[in-house]
């Protein structure tokens, strides 16, 4: 077997702390302290080993962004007033709830307030936003890379897989990503509009 050569790439630099590297194999699933013990999906930690997995993020590395606002290129926590987005969407929260996706969002939270929807790619501080969009593919590819500034209000769900147990192969939900949502106090008076068809 040959040995794995280090990576002369540096994390945080040329290549996303969330990034998975291709040493980094799937760990099936259990307990996971980034989701308070829940079952989840877990996956070796090998940073640096191999080649970079640009557009794979890692599984415990996205919850832990996710859940504690740590920027996504670094691996540092993203203070308030230096959170930003390139792949978060604005829609109005009404919209979000007609595609199915209303669980990622309060009961209580007006149809016509707009969200900024950043999927499963925590904020990041606006210099490795610019250092990001250098080296990482899938953000060079993205047709729009206008950065959006992240609300201080959020809210975060989990993004369950299918695994199995091991000693009866009984299926059983665990969570693979965390998804982030920021609320903002921009309404939508004609977020109906927006609907998708049908």
């Amino acid at each position: 077997m040959q040995p794995v050569i280090p990576s002369r790439l540096q994390i945080g630099v040329d290549v996303p702390w969330v990034s998975s590297w291709s040493q980094e194999k799937p760990g099936g699933i259990g307990p996971c302290p980034t989701v308070d013990g829940e079952m989840a999906a877990l996956q070796m930690w090998k940073p640096g080993q191999g080649e970079p997995l640009f557009a794979r993020q890692h599984l415990r590395r996205q919850r832990d962004s996710v859940r504690a606002l740590l920027c996504p290129m670094c691996g540092k926590h993203a203070p308030e007033g230096d959170r930003w987005t390139l792949t978060g969407r604005f829609y109005a929260a009404g919209v979000v709830r007609a595609r199915g996706f209303g669980k990622l969002l309060p009961d209580d939270l007006d149809d016509d307030r707009v969200v900024l929807d950043c999927g499963t790619i925590a904020p990041m501080h606006f210099q490795c936003a610019h250092v990001s969009l250098q080296h990482c593919p899938p953000l060079r590819a993205l047709p729009e890379k206008d950065l959006k500034a992240f609300p201080p209000v959020w809210t975060v769900a989990p993004l369950y897989v299918e695994g199995r147990q091991q000693v009866t192969n009984k299926p059983i939900a665990a969570v693979g990503f965390m998804q982030l949502v920021g609320i903002t106090n921009t309404r939508d008076p004609d977020w109906r509009a927006s609907l998708p068809p049908g």
